[in-house]
């Protein structure tokens, strides 16, 4: 009775530290690696940046011939030497904060060498998709469509070598591409209306996963679907390069080769912005991935109906029974994957900051400036710097303008916001220059940012995977005891909550240097919490709706309490409906009672432990009670808790999204 339980727990506490691990390395530390990169001739500028960042140098005879590349996607930057100033040309499109990187890179290694330079940007980002999430963001329903479908499929007829299977997929597949399109261009404006091109990629995508299950499942039988999520959404999805392909470790540009969801990345990307552009590549390899899929899932199917396992296609009867049972799995993906599409994408494809707390000392003009349609500011007026700091460490305000002196001073929170420091000082720094004032940022932290977290990822990052593990954690004990209900269960998950918890510390805080050691203990105490928290919650809905509340639990915590979490962006960047929901849901809470204890000294930690506390003793009280009920347990045709836990896998981040 023992032994089942704890294997499967085992197994699911290594699969969390396994995709904690793998999505913190592949973006706590963004830095260019053999970027491609234009030169016109050789500059001692381009050596210097070259100190710091790795650059493949690409040589074009002229200026013309370097734009060029840059316009077609080829490069992700240029530097043109000219007789007394030079040019550094930017590509956002290709990586948003690869050209942050770029600029700061070129500018500290120009005043070096005491050369100047103006920036040509091209392959703008537009406001719709600002911070280059949009290509992460598709990503999501159409590799979730292509492995939910086959993992539902194969749940329903405990078989992948089935007559039908393929045109099934097929059907399913252009379906969700054309909404995936319908959401993210006319319904949410994400990408251009106009741009039809997308909806045969986003096919071509999805089509490639889900065939490609359904293969490794006919070849596997269940371990297929463990492998399909293994290799296309936790080593896949790490090593897409949502952020920027030259961004990634070396390790994960090398291995985000091998799977799909790279090669969407730079299709949907070069479709969207580089006029289709370098996209041969992408679809010779998802190509590749569908022709052999076909192949096996076809010798696969005609082998079984020569054997006798399943029975040759038959008439019109026969047809509409088997289209009856593949319905209620194709309707459970088909609404998982439009939310996905929806939810995410309308949650993150601008971050807009609205409203962000920020501190004034003094009077100043710039306040009023440097808002617009990027930022809009929530001012508190403070009577000495000292004042507006302590705020700051109390993790109250997002910054402060110090107006006091002559020269203006920004003060910018890293630990507070990914994005937020590098928008006010944007902002401040144009309005300062457009009046002709001077003004200086610097950066103020309570407690520094962890070594392998210079842009404050990590948090929100290594947060799914304790989210994932939760609620996998609680379908998987009712699939391996048979029954959702049992005395010990809550301790159960309980036990495993705390060991999981301290295997993700160690791994983040050690291995990976992704939180600050002196905050170890206290970090495993807050992830014990979330992961019992999500647990619990999953417990007591599975034992209300059968294996569908598994499925609502990752509605309710993934596509509704992901989303408005906020994440490393900060909350102040959701759009008003995200921001208003997020404060019921435990991710928000969870990820604020992280940082705040983390990174500032527990201050502002009151509101989201007791919302957690309250999730955590409401869903026990009411497990503990259910559980002395033998009533019979729902179940839904086509769905059982291997299918549900399975769905977990899908809902991961690709790169840096939150």
């Amino acid at each position: 009775m023992i032994k089942k339980p704890g294997l499967a727990l085992g197994i699911v506490a290594v699969f969390t530290v396994i995709f904690a691990v793998c999505l913190v390395s592949a973006v706590q530390l963004l830095a260019p690696r053999n970027m491609p990169f234009g030169i016109t001739e050789s500059s001692p500028v381009v050596d210097a940046v070259q100190t710091k960042y790795s650059l493949d140098l690409q040589t074009y005879p002229s200026e013309d011939a370097l734009e060029k590349a840059a316009d077609q996607g080829d490069i992700y930057g240029g530097y043109i030497v000219g007789s007394s100033s030079d040019t550094l040309v930017t590509v956002p499109a290709q990586s948003f904060f690869g050209e942050i990187l770029i600029r700061a890179g070129f500018a500290d290694a120009a005043k070096q060498e005491g050369r100047t330079f103006s920036t040509t940007v091209i392959a703008p980002l537009p406001l719709s998709d600002r911070t280059g999430a949009v290509v992460g963001l598709l990503l999501l329903p159409t590799l979730m469509g292509g492995y939910l479908v086959a993992s539902l499929l194969y749940s329903s007829t405990k078989s992948a070598a089935a007559p039908g299977r393929i045109g099934f997929v097929l059907g399913y597949a252009a379906f969700t591409s054309l909404v995936t399109w319908l959401v993210a261009g006319p319904v949410l404006g994400a990408i251009p209306s106009g741009n039809l091109a997308l909806i045969p990629c986003f096919f071509l995508v999805t089509t490639a996963v889900g065939l490609s299950a359904v293969a490794l499942q006919a070849l596997f039988g269940p371990f297929g679907s463990l492998l399909a999520a293994l290799f296309f959404i936790v080593l896949g999805g790490a090593g897409s390069g949502g952020a920027g392909v030259a961004l990634l470790p070396t390790f994960w540009q090398f291995t985000g080769n091998l799977f799909p969801p790279r090669h969407a990345i730079e299709l949907y990307n070069n479709v969207i912005y580089f006029d289709g552009n370098n996209i041969g590549l992408p679809i010779l390899v998802l190509g590749i991935y569908i022709v052999v899929s076909l192949v096996v899932i076809i010798a696969r199917t005609r082998r079984s109906v020569l054997a006798g396992r399943v029975e040759a296609p038959l008439g019109g009867e026969a047809r509409r029974s088997n289209r009856r049972v593949l319905l209620i799995p194709g309707a459970f993906a088909f609404i998982l994957t439009g939310l996905f599409a929806f939810n995410y994408m309308s949650s993150g494809h601008s971050p807009v900051a609205n409203q962000m707390p920020f501190g004034v000392v003094g009077s100043s003009d710039l306040v009023e400036s440097a808002q617009g349609p990027l930022l809009s500011l929530d001012v508190t007026t403070y009577s000495s710097e000292q004042d507006a700091t302590e705020a700051i460490d109390r993790g109250e305000i997002y910054g402060a303008l110090i107006a006091t002196s002559s020269t203006t001073e920004l003060i910018v929170v890293p630990s507070m916001s990914d994005i937020a420091p590098l928008d006010l000082a944007h902002s401040f720094e144009t309005a300062a220059s457009d009046a002709d004032e001077t003004m200086n940022v610097k950066q103020h932290v309570p407690t520094p940012l962890a070594p392998g977290d210079p842009y404050a990822l990590v948090l929100a990052t290594v947060m799914v995977a304790l989210l994932v593990g939760a609620y996998v954690s609680a379908s998987m004990l009712a699939t391996t005891t048979g029954r959702a209900s049992g005395r010990w269960r809550g301790i159960w998950l309980a036990g495993f909550s705390v060991v999981t918890a301290i295997l993700v510390d160690l791994a983040v805080t050690f291995l990976l240097q992704g939180i600050p050691t002196d905050a170890f203990w206290i970090a495993w105490a807050i992830m014990s919490l979330i992961i019992l928290v999500v647990a619990l919650f999953t417990a007591v809905l599975r034992r209300l709706l059968g294996p569908a509340g598994v499925v609502l639990t990752l509605i309710v915590i993934l596509q509704f309490g992901n989303p408005s979490s906020g994440g490393s962006n900060g909350a102040t960047y959701l759009p008003p409906f995200w921001d208003q929901i997020g404060h019921l849901f435990p991710p928000r809470n969870d990820f604020l009672l992280l940082r705040n204890a983390i990174y500032f000294d527990g201050n502002g930690i009151t509101q989201p432990l007791s919302v957690l506390l309250v999730y955590a003793v409401v869903a026990a009280a009411v497990l503990a009670y259910l559980d002395w009920f033998k009533s019979p347990e729902p179940s839904i045709p086509g769905l059982t808790d291997e299918d549900a836990a399975g769905a977990a896998a899908v809902a991961i981040p690709i790169g840096p999204v939150a």
